[in-house]
């Protein structure tokens, strides 16, 4: 049983990674954007839903 629980979740992960790495750069794109503009607000909401994404990656890639 365990096994297929495993199997479950590499598959989830699998279909997420592809998804999360979109999401990434649709962020670094909205901070570039943000640093242009020089819109601290933004840059800042945008690093911590980087780094939530980030982290995110890195459970699903271990």
């Amino acid at each position: 049983m365990k096994q297929v629980i495993q199997t479950l979740k590499r598959t989830d992960a699998e279909k997420r990674i592809p998804v999360l790495r979109l999401e990434v750069d649709y962020e670094l794109a909205t901070l570039h954007d943000a640093m242009i503009a020089e819109d601290i607000e933004t840059m800042n909401l945008t690093k911590k839903r980087l780094e939530k994404l980030r982290q995110e990656l890195i459970r699903l890639e271990a």
